[in-house]
């Protein structure tokens, strides 16, 4: 999967938009809650799941997808290698982070 594969397949969900976060591009879902980010330069890619989630897509291979290694990765944060990462894993996993996302009611005061 390339970058631009990626980015299409991100915008491709409902009320999603791209937004640059330091030296990312974030995906979020109604401008508030990011679901996903993509590092061009190094061609991976981060994604929000559930801790659930993040144990079925790490079984793949760890070599590409593996958790975000601090404490964001104790929350579900997920890294995948696009290099190595087939389009339709990618779009099983996107949809996971966009459903973790948008789904999670808002906390109110």
């Amino acid at each position: 999967m390339t970058s631009q594969q990626f980015h299409e397949l991100a915008l491709s969900f409902p009320g999603t938009e791209d937004n640059p976060h330091f030296d990312r591009t974030a995906y979020k879902v109604s401008g508030k809650k990011i679901f996903a980010s993509l590092h061009e330069e190094s061609q991976s890619a981060n994604l929000k799941l559930s801790i659930a989630d993040q144990a079925i897509f790490t079984e793949f291979d760890q070599a590409i997808v593996y958790p975000v290694p601090n404490k964001f990765g104790l929350q579900g944060w997920t890294t995948f290698e696009l290099k190595g990462a087939p389009i339709e894993l990618m779009k099983e996993a996107l949809h996971s982070a966009y459903k973790e996302v948008f789904d999670v009611p808002s906390k109110k005061k």
